[in-house]
C-alpha cells in the first residue's frame, strides 16, 4: 500500500513538472510523456514527425523504459540514428490497469535517474 502511495505522489509531481515545462496549461497524459521520452532518447531534438515516426518514438521510449526491468536490451543505432532494441524477456500478460502502473513506475524511475525528480 505504501508503495502505491509513493508512486502516486511521485507521478503527480512528475506530471506537474513536465506539464509546466512542456504543455500549454493541460496536464500531460501517459502517452504524451512516453512520446516525450521517445523524442529525448532519439536525441535529434524536436521536429515535426510523421505518424509512423511518432509510433516508433513511443516504441523507443517503451523499450528504454522497460530495459532496466530486463525486458529489452539496446541493440544498435541504424544509419538514421534511430535506436533499436531487442527483446530479452517477453512481457507477462497484464491487465490495462497493471500496464499503466508498470509504465508509470518505469517513467518515474527514468526521471529519477535523470534527476528530474
Amino acid at each position: 500500500m505504501a508503495r502505491d502511495k509513493v508512486l502516486k505522489e511521485r507521478w503527480g509531481r512528475l506530471v506537474t513538472i513536465l506539464s509546466d515545462k512542456f504543455s500549454d496549461g493541460e496536464d500531460l497524459d501517459l502517452d504524451g510523456i512516453i512520446y516525450m521520452i521517445g523524442v529525448q532518447e532519439l536525441g535529434q531534438g524536436y521536429r515535426k514527425f510523421k505518424k509512423d515516426e511518432k509510433v516508433n518514438l513511443m516504441h523507443i521510449a517503451i523499450c528504454r523504459l522497460l530495459e532496466p526491468l530486463g525486458y529489452y536490451e539496446f541493440d544498435f543505432f541504424d544509419t538514421d540514428g534511430w535506436p533499436h532494441y531487442r527483446v530479452k524477456e517477453e512481457l507477462p500478460f497484464l491487465k490495462p490497469g497493471e500496464q499503466s502502473i508498470l509504465m508509470k513506475e518505469a517513467i518515474v524511475n527514468y526521471f529519477m535517474e535523470k534527476e528530474v525528480i
